[in-house]
């Protein structure tokens, strides 16, 4: 459905699949057979994405919109808080086989801190990657990043 008006920002690579695959997605995380959920995060210039559809470059900028997109998870009962916030930090560490994703004593400090029903509307220009390429502008979302630190030092605070 999403592809139907051949917009590229909603070309990415692997490309959109159907509303069964997507039910099935969800209900894998959902019993924890997939344990992590992650962006591949693909920024693009606006002539990588200003092309025939067949042309275009795949991706979409994602780091800003991945926290709201799997809050609606939580939303729709699929997940708890917690497990959703694991399926976003620790458990992908884990299946990488890499020290993250933990508070733990010695840990590094790389925390994004958010407000859990702070709205927010997409904007594709007030996006802070590089690259403005996203298929939900103008969708609202829930979860608002406030501050993230990146080993114990602050890198963003929401103004």
């Amino acid at each position: 459905m999403d592809l139907a008006s051949f917009n590229c920002n909603c070309k990415v690579r692997p490309p959109l699949r159907t509303q069964r695959d997507l039910d099935g997605l969800r209900a894998g995380v959902s019993r924890g057979a997939l344990g992590g959920i992650v962006s591949d995060h693909q920024p693009h210039d606006h002539d990588a994405k200003f092309a025939p559809f067949c042309d275009a470059e795949s991706g979409i900028s994602a780091f800003e919109t991945l926290l709201p997109l799997v809050l609606r998870l939580v939303d729709s009962g699929l997940l708890s808080l917690v497990d959703a916030i694991a399926c976003l930090t620790h458990r992908p560490a884990r299946i990488l086989g890499i020290q993250a994703g933990t508070l733990t004593v010695g840990a590094r400090a790389d925390i994004c801190i958010f407000d859990p029903v702070g709205h927010w509307q997409v904007e594709p220009e007030a996006l802070l990657s590089h690259g403005k390429n996203t298929p939900y502008g103008g969708w609202e979302m829930r979860g608002r990043v406030t501050h993230t630190l990146s080993d114990g030092r602050i890198v963003y605070e929401y103004q």
